[in-house]
């Protein structure tokens, strides 16, 4: 499995507001191991830094007045990330300025590149312990993780960081894998090996009698709620979700 850990810096917040990508940090993995393969690059935004957004990683107009714009990296960057997870903390903070840069640039956008499929560590964290800090600086921390030199943000060295985070958050999945890829040990007659045949399962039907009964028991939760059973079958419930197409 080949998994990009993902970060940008910007000129501000908002690409809908005309603010573009000004830096791209990439590192990889397979099979949850760090390879050493980078992607690194700063770019030309044809804008104004932000005062706030310099204020948070230090890149300065000056300084990215001889890189080269988006477009004349595309090809590169689309090459790096094909057909890889990405992994990215805020997905959708960096997501969106990605698929406006190469919206603008003409090219194919990211779904294209790699279906779509992009793991939030920013949401995975949340999931795993609600209510407490998500940050990456929050995160290094509760995992041990070193983080002394970032007094900046930047784009390679957040993605370094991100992903020692990352493989810190999902260590039970890596044990999965391993346990997965061990060999079957002797049947004790206690577990079930992997690969072996199951025994058949005896299914119990219910009858005639205790689905009437059943019945009868939603019937008194219904009447009791005054119709606000939202599992019974004959009610419709309607849910919505942002979805963002990348």
């Amino acid at each position: 499995m080949r998994q990009i850990v993902l970060d940008t810096e910007t000129t501000g917040l908002d690409w809908k507001n005309g603010d573009r990508v000004i830096e791209i940090g990439c590192v990889e993995l397979r099979n949850r191991v760090l390879t050493g393969g980078r992607y690194h690059v700063y770019i030309n935004p044809g804008r104004a830094v932000s005062a706030e957004a310099q204020a948070v990683h230090g890149i300065d107009d000056e300084f990215l007045a001889d890189k080269c714009v988006f477009a004349a990296i595309a090809q590169e960057f689309e090459d790096f990330v094909r057909g890889a997870q990405l992994v990215i903390h805020n997905a959708m903070f960096d997501v969106g300025f990605l698929v406006n840069e190469l919206r603008l640039a003409g090219r194919p956008a990211i779904k294209e590149l790699n279906s779509g499929n992009v793991i939030d560590t920013l949401a995975l964290a949340r999931e795993q312990n609600p209510g407490k800090k998500a940050s990456l600086d929050a995160l290094c921390e509760r995992f041990g993780i070193s983080n002394a030199h970032r007094t900046l943000h930047g784009a390679l060295l957040d993605a370094e960081l991100l992903a020692e985070v990352y493989l810190a958050m999902t260590r039970g999945q890596e044990s999965l894998m391993m346990a997965l890829e061990e060999e079957p040990g002797p049947d004790t007659g206690t577990s079930l090996a992997l690969g072996t045949e199951r025994p058949l399962l005896k299914v119990l039907r219910a009858s005639s009698e205790e689905l009437a009964a059943h019945d009868a028991v939603l019937a008194d939760i219904e009447k009791a709620n005054k119709g606000g059973c939202l599992w019974l079958p004959e009610r419709e419930t309607v849910t919505g979700a942002a979805d963002v197409d990348i």
